[in-house]
């Protein structure tokens, strides 16, 4: 009898709030006959066993929008009534972990990720997904990568399995961070993040007391902005014999700091001029629009371009010229087809030109030994290193000014020297006395755009304090 009492109850209640909710008919329940109802939790809800009283159960766990909202307003004050509302269950959150490894000498992003724990398959997943945005052969020694790991949701997978790989990221420059990240159900994407940088310009220079580089290096000047500088005046000046103490130098460079002022890169040269015995020569740069190149010009809108940089190496001393000589090692008069520099073991050495690595390696007397072809008529070739610069190899393509290697003293050798040597038509030439075509000369409407960005620049220049000595640094 108790059972079908219950039934009866628990279905009266049933259709009276489903008539409630159906027909949204003015009814007025008793508070009593909610009371009587019991408060059901969440997991009462998903596991107890509610019998015939489900529909009453049930229907109480609303959300606070609910038609039983108004039906509990409309109870008496004094009688309190509590409602269960269901809520899924969550799901369980990954467990994240991180992972900061860096490139060690020799190293590929394969054997990095491999040596962190990263399976080949997925390792080569990420990988692929990162060279749509990153040239894997610009991995630097020291670079920093990290690596975030996640284990799977559910618990049973997660007590079974590794932790599975779902981020690699690793920063290409202070402003540009690339990442490859997995996708559910798609995989790794690659991921690009471009910072924002204030530009600031600065003003520095000084006086040449025995090289450019030195001098500049001493004044604070960054390296890449010495070295581009270097690259400007070498067609047109000779580093070895022109430059004498008290001469001088100015440079005009972009800087690019982050919300806080701190100097994170160093950009182009804007301007640059340099003072040698009385004459000054100063240089501008500018786009022409017509072929969209960037050059350097003289004020008269003449490129320095050249097809060969006159000498490839700044701080260094001539010390033997091209032609017959006692050979210093062998004994004998011997010709000398090259012109040799002194200078300090591990002095950066400029390719002359763009062009081809033809030639890196071990070659006998030569030592370590680079030759570049530039073109159907000259080639140029660099011995005696110490080592070679980074990435330079048989069939690489370098560019005029890069860092091609440093000097040594390898091959036969008495001391740390570069020997020089130009090649035209598969005989070496002087090199100091090479004739090379001149490059572009801007007229017309080119050359009175010129002038009008040259003007610019100079009121720039004369508004900007010069520095002497620079005391931001670029940020770790």
């Amino acid at each position: 009898m108790i059972p079908v009492i219950t039934m009866i109850g628990g279905g009266a209640v049933g259709a009276l709030l489903a008539t409630f909710v159906l027909t949204g008919s003015d009814v007025n329940v008793e508070a009593s006959t909610l009371k009587d109802v019991p408060e059901m939790t969440t997991p009462d809800l998903m596991t107890a066993d509610l019998g015939n009283d489900a529909p009453a159960a049930l229907a109480l766990n609303a959300t606070a929008s609910d038609p039983l909202d108004e039906i509990a307003d409309g109870a008496e004050a004094d009688e309190e009534i509590t409602v269960a509302a269901y809520v899924a269950p969550a799901a369980e959150a990954i467990e994240e972990t991180t992972k900061t490894v860096s490139v060690n000498k020799g190293d590929t992003l394969m054997t990095v990720l491999t040596r962190a724990g990263v399976d080949r398959s997925e390792s080569h997943e990420a990988i692929t997904a990162l060279n749509e945005i990153f040239d894997p052969r610009s991995l630097k020694v020291g670079q920093d990568i990290t690596l975030y790991f996640g284990n799977a949701e559910d618990t049973e997978s997660r007590d079974s399995a590794a932790p599975s790989l779902i981020r690699v990221a690793l920063n290409e420059d202070v402003d540009r961070q690339l990442a490859a990240v997995r996708t559910p159900g798609a995989g790794f994407t690659p991921q690009e993040t471009i910072l924002e940088l204030d530009k600031k310009m600065t003003r520095a220079g000084g006086v040449i007391d025995s090289s450019l580089f030195l001098s500049a290096a001493q004044a604070g000047i960054p390296t890449r902005v010495i070295v581009d500088m270097i690259r400007i005046f070498s067609y047109d000046v000779d580093f070895q014999r022109e430059i004498q103490p008290g001469d001088s130098f100015e440079v005009y460079f972009e800087r690019f700091a982050d919300e806080n002022g701190n100097i994170l890169k160093d950009g182009s040269i804007v301007w640059a001029s340099m003072t040698l015995s009385g004459k000054t020569i100063t240089l501008y740069r500018f786009k022409t629009t017509d072929d969209g190149i960037v050059d350097y010009y003289d004020e008269k809108g003449q490129s320095v371009r050249k097809s060969l940089m006159r000498t490839p190496i700044d701080g260094a001393r001539l010390t033997s010229k091209f032609g017959k000589r006692k050979h210093p090692v062998l004994g004998y008069t011997k010709m000398h087809r090259g012109a040799d520099f002194g200078a300090r073991t591990g002095t950066p050495i400029m390719a002359a030109g763009n062009g081809v690595v033809e030639f890196a390696g071990a070659n006998g007397g030569y030592g370590n030994y680079v030759r570049i072809r530039h073109n159907d008529t000259y080639k140029t070739a660099y011995a005696h290193m110490s080592k070679f610069g980074k990435g330079i190899r048989k069939g690489v393509q370098v560019k005029q000014g890069q860092i091609i290697g440093y000097v040594g003293t390898t091959g036969r050798s008495t001391g740390p020297h570069l020997h020089y040597e130009v090649h035209k038509n598969g005989t070496q030439i002087n090199p100091l006395s090479v004739k090379l075509p001149a490059g572009r000369k801007l007229e017309g409407k080119m050359l009175s755009a010129f002038n009008a960005t040259k003007g610019k620049i100079e009121k720039e220049v004369a508004s900007a304090d010069m520095e002497t000595r620079l005391v931001a640094k670029l940020k770790d």
